[in-house]
């Protein structure tokens, strides 16, 4: 269950739970659902993916105490609050806390399957990204002292000769690093390169 991409429903009313699912699964959204908070952090493991629909207000713990328990445990699922009309300053608060959206009740089905769809979507690229970043660090991680040296010059513009000036070696054997370098980056050129490494940061 924890590679597949859901929204993941948080509400101790269980007609709103059902409402919910039924309505994700008419617009092609995979859902679970918790009836607690408790029940919800449970259940969390790291490798869960998608998005989270949070009740601000249950019985026990609050969706705000579980927000904050969330972000202890290092969470990066986009987080939407379901909020009563009184709980708009208290959704506001959230949002600068790093809450994706909030959604006052009663709320319009299509507007809330958006936000949700979207929340989806903000997961899944910043998932890739990530995965883009470590596949760059290890692609790095290969390169030897030298090489990571000519890199650096290439990156800065210098040619060929300029770099065997600099590092004191022969041309040919920067052609030779030149060509690891790129060999092991996964890379054509100097652009690709700076392209590659752009998207690391």
């Amino acid at each position: 269950m924890n590679d597949i991409a859901l929204a993941h429903i948080v509400d101790d009313d269980e007609a709103i739970r059902d409402a919910l699912a039924w309505l994700f699964e008419t617009r092609g959204v995979a859902s679970r659902t918790w009836g607690s908070a408790e029940a919800f952090l449970a259940d969390y493991r790291d490798g869960m993916h998608g998005c989270i629909v949070l009740d601000i207000r249950m019985d026990g713990m609050s969706g705000l105490e579980c927000f904050d328990r969330l972000h202890d445990l290092g969470c990066r699922m986009p987080v939407i609050f379901l909020t009563g009309h009184g709980d708009v300053p208290l959704a506001v608060a959230t949002l600068r806390k790093g809450a994706y959206h909030f959604i006052e009740k009663p709320f319009n089905d299509n507007e809330l399957v958006n936000v949700v769809i979207e929340a989806l979507r903000h997961d899944a690229a910043a998932r890739e990204l990530e995965a883009s970043q470590a596949t760059v660090a290890s692609r790095l991680a290969n390169l030897t002292a030298r090489e990571r040296e000519v890199m650096e010059l290439i990156l800065a513009g210098k040619y060929n000769k300029v770099i065997a000036d600099q590092l004191d070696i022969a041309m040919r054997t920067v052609e030779v690093h030149r060509s690891r370098v790129f060999e092991k980056m996964g890379v054509r050129s100097a652009v690709e390169l700076s392209q590659l490494l752009a998207r690391k940061n």
